[in-house]
């Protein structure tokens, strides 16, 4: 061997010695990070000599949204990187964490921009060995959970960025006008007519308080109020409030979802600098969500209703486009069918008169549970005080065929199962009410237990008969009902997840309503009747769940993010349908998703079907 010879070999010896002196002193510091903790020792040297380092500077890009697929896997050794979308940041990358795995992935271009707050040191793994990685069992779940986490935070910021043009609540905000709490109504009114305003603030001792002109003409002129009264007795307080720099849009939201006119507005310090009202906005954006919902309150007849109900897909695709959370749509697609539903209500009455004896509408199933999608039947029901006059029962029969007619004009049809007022079997006199639900508990069959898991999922929208009071107080006795329970538990099995072979595949297509989020509101409504919880959705009887004790917090959190990033699928895939003018449904075409989307769904339907595995196994239903 030549002199030349030894010495390459003797360079390609140090080299290979100091290559594998660095995997050693990598793989202590990768196995402490996800998705590499789970790897065997051999798994975990061979990735961590693949390893190269980069060290980048302060203000330079990794990666560009947009722009050039990436073709590494990078891990942060030491500094922290941003990740932008539209040049805002959305989120912090700091030590140990991981970035990157979209783009390389799917081969796109990357959706946010990664950008070094100061000079930082990253490991880089090259594209076979990420991806190799990426898809085990261990490193899917973790694809699914960085990537929705990171897609939520970017929603949550990118909900505050108005678009071009947009206003903030401050600048429409009037200078607040004040009153004391002792103020008498009477000083109030003159105050508001020399102020020329319809809206006093009320400073107390326990905070702000509102009184608005609705509020006198309603409580005092029409009400049994005295004008000397102090104005304390007719104010609201607490007080919904709005930040100045928020978009009018967002504001807008929020004051339909509260039911409110008006709201203060604060600065970054907390103190008010004005208070907006519902006439600024609706001025300011003709398209606003209050406004159509006052469109919808104000119609004249149903004809008006039917045209105000049409632009209700247009603005639900626009709410999914500025990147809402699916569970706040829903529970805006809620309030609006509520406000549809009480203008059907009051049009009806004033057709067939005022009703005879106190009455309640119930809504049903997803409408109860603030989940409901544009997709979604009309699920409801009616009581009313008990009588045996045959005029009264006709009344309310004419009465819920009427709201079901207008509810169906304004694209919510009629329940397949005959869920609706109209039908006589949903609506009863209150005691009758009260003795299907006594008798749900008993349990003996499926298609009784069916009935009863959408009738238990209810709530009051109208009319003023005490109704909840004594339906809920039945409800709480279900634990005590063991084959009621046990059958409640099997209904919760009773469709099996879509997945099939020891890799569980997914299917080519899903329906995201009954396989997916389904099973996730049966588990959540099983435990919430065994804990006794009176919440409605199906998040709130999840985290009442978790704290009472009755769910381990990892399994609350894991179903939430399953049942969040499902809904979101569910509300995405009708959006697509609204674009495209096609029937609305919950099918979706499993190969049309991208890559990702793929993952995570598979990964929720995995916890879906451990979900089903986690029913107490009670004594069956015989």
């Amino acid at each position: 061997m030549s002199r030349y010879s030894r010495s390459v070999a003797s360079t390609g010896m140090v080299e290979t010695a100091l290559a594998e002196a660095c995997a050693q002193e990598r793989a202590p510091f990768l196995a402490s990070l996800e998705p590499f903790r789970r790897l065997s020792s051999d798994d975990l040297e061979r990735v961590a000599s693949s390893v190269t380092e980069r060290l980048v500077a302060a203000g330079e890009a990794v990666q560009v949204e947009s722009g050039l697929p990436g073709s590494d896997l990078f891990v942060v050794r030491e500094g922290t990187l941003e990740l932008l979308h539209k040049e805002v940041v959305v989120a912090v990358i700091s030590r140990g964490e991981v970035f990157g795995h979209a783009t390389l992935l799917t081969g796109l271009p990357p959706e946010f921009t990664t950008r070094a707050r100061q000079d930082s040191t990253l490991w880089c793994l090259p594209k076979e060995v990420a991806r190799d990685l990426l898809c085990r069992p261990e490193g899917l779940k973790f694809v699914a959970d960085t990537l929705r986490e990171r897609l939520i935070q970017a929603a949550r910021t990118m909900r505050g960025i108005p678009d071009v043009g947009t206003r903030t609540t401050g600048s429409l905000a009037r200078a607040p006008v004040y009153c004391a709490p002792r103020t008498t109504i009477r000083e109030a009114a003159q105050l508001m007519s020399l102020q020329r305003t319809s809206v006093l603030l009320v400073r107390t001792s326990r905070g702000l308080g509102i009184v608005t002109d609705f509020d006198l003409r309603d409580k005092v002129v029409a009400g049994d109020v005295p004008r000397d009264a102090p104005v304390s007795m007719v104010m609201t307080s607490p007080v919904e409030t709005v930040g100045a720099d928020e978009p009018t849009r967002e504001a807008a939201i929020e004051m339909m979802v509260a039911g409110v006119g008006y709201l203060p507005v604060l600065d970054d310090a907390g103190q008010v600098v004005g208070v907006l009202s519902a006439q600024s906005l609706m001025a300011s954006d003709a398209r606003s969500p209050f406004a159509l919902r006052r469109r919808i309150q104000q119609a004249r007849d149903e004809d008006d209703l039917t045209q105000a109900a049409a632009d209700l897909p247009a603005l639900f695709v626009e709410l999914l486009e500025t990147h809402r959370d699916a569970p706040e749509i829903t529970g805006i697609l809620t309030a609006f069918c509520d406000a549809m539903t009480l203008r059907s209500l009051e049009l009806a009455i004033e057709r067939r008169g005022q009703p005879p004896v106190a009455y309640a509408w119930l809504v049903f199933g997803s409408g109860a549970r603030n989940e409901l999608t544009l997709a979604s039947d009309q699920d409801n029901g009616l009581a009313y005080d008990d009588t045996d006059d045959p005029a009264v029962k006709e009344y309310f029969r004419l009465l819920a065929e009427d709201v079901n007619g207008s509810l169906r004009r304004c694209g919510f049809g009629v329940d397949p199962h005959g869920t609706v007022a109209g039908n006589w079997q949903w609506r009863l006199p209150l005691s009758t009410w009260c003795a299907v639900f006594a008798r749900a508990l008993e349990g003996r069959d499926l298609d009784r237990l069916a009935r009863a898991s959408v009738a238990f999922d209810f709530r009051q929208l109208a009319g003023d008969l005490a109704l909840a009071g004594p339906l809920t107080e039945i409800m709480r006795a279900a634990p005590e009902h063991q084959r009621f329970m046990s059958g409640l538990a099997e209904l919760g099995t009773h469709n099996p997840v879509p997945l099939s072979g020891l890799r569980q595949r997914l299917p080519e297509r899903v329906d995201v309503k009954n396989d997916c989020l389904r099973p996730i509101q049966n588990f959540a409504r099983y435990h919430a009747l065994d804990a006794k919880i009176t919440a409605h959705s199906t998040l709130d009887r999840l985290r009442a769940a978790a704290q009472s004790g009755v769910l381990a917090p990892d399994t609350e959190q894991s179903l939430r993010e399953a049942f969040t990033s499902m809904l979101d699928l569910q509300l995405r895939h009708h959006a697509n349908a609204v674009r495209a003018g096609r029937p609305l449904d919950n099918e979706v075409d499993v190969e049309a998703l991208r890559p990702l989307t793929r993952v995570t769904l598979q990964e929720a339907l995995r916890l879906v079907a451990a979900t089903q595995r986690r029913f107490p196994r009670l004594p069956t239903l015989r």
